[in-house]
């Protein structure tokens, strides 16, 4: 999966043909190395496009994580140098004339662009298909557990009722065979 992120600086005090000779060079490279190209490059447009090359990358890795993306698999996709406006100022010159001069400012945008890593995805999945089927199992566990649970219930109430079923039946058959004297004695009579 791809991750996008971008950083920008607004209203920097660099003519924007000035930011576009370093943004040349370190377009496509790897975060890693456009870094090392801009801390050698003596231009101050390298020390600002450095910082939002860095802010770039850092919001990739905050955005999805260090556990999916790798800062090594970064790369900038895209550096965009946008005109700002002019602050016109004067300078004065001999004979009372003034020259106009115009201070240009930019606007920087960088594009960074990271694919994750696959197997940290599907570990990750595996994790979670692992503790989903572990939820089931104990799910389950319990669910058999409680159904053995009223099975030997059931069955220790059943185990009552027939003894006390034979209980009665012995209570009921003593009293028919006991004899009273005068049952006995119209027995013998007949």
């Amino acid at each position: 999966m791809l991750v996008n992120s971008t950083a920008k600086l607004r209203y920097l005090s660099i003519p924007p043909r000035k930011m576009r000779l370093v943004a040349d060079s370190v377009k496509g490279l790897p975060v890693e190395k456009a870094l090392g190209i801009l801390n050698f490059t003596p231009r101050i447009a390298a020390r600002h496009l450095a910082k939002t090359v860095k802010s770039a990358a850092a919001n990739a890795l905050s955005q999805e994580g260090t556990d999916h993306l790798r800062p090594e698999a970064l790369v900038v996709k895209n550096i965009i140098v946008e005109k700002a406006p002019t602050a016109k100022r004067i300078r004065f010159r001999s004979m009372g004339r003034v020259f106009r001069v115009y201070k240009r400012f930019c606007h920087l945008t960088v594009m960074v662009e990271g694919k994750t890593d696959v197997e940290a995805e599907l570990k990750a999945a595996g994790k979670v298909k692992k503790a989903k089927a572990k939820a089931d199992s104990t799910d389950a566990a319990k669910e058999t557990k409680a159904k053995a649970k009223t099975k030997a219930q059931a069955e220790s109430k059943a185990k009552a009722e027939k003894t006390e079923a034979k209980a009665a039946n012995v209570e009921t058959k003593a009293e028919d065979t006991k004899t009273t004297p005068d049952t006995a004695a119209d027995n013998k009579e007949e």
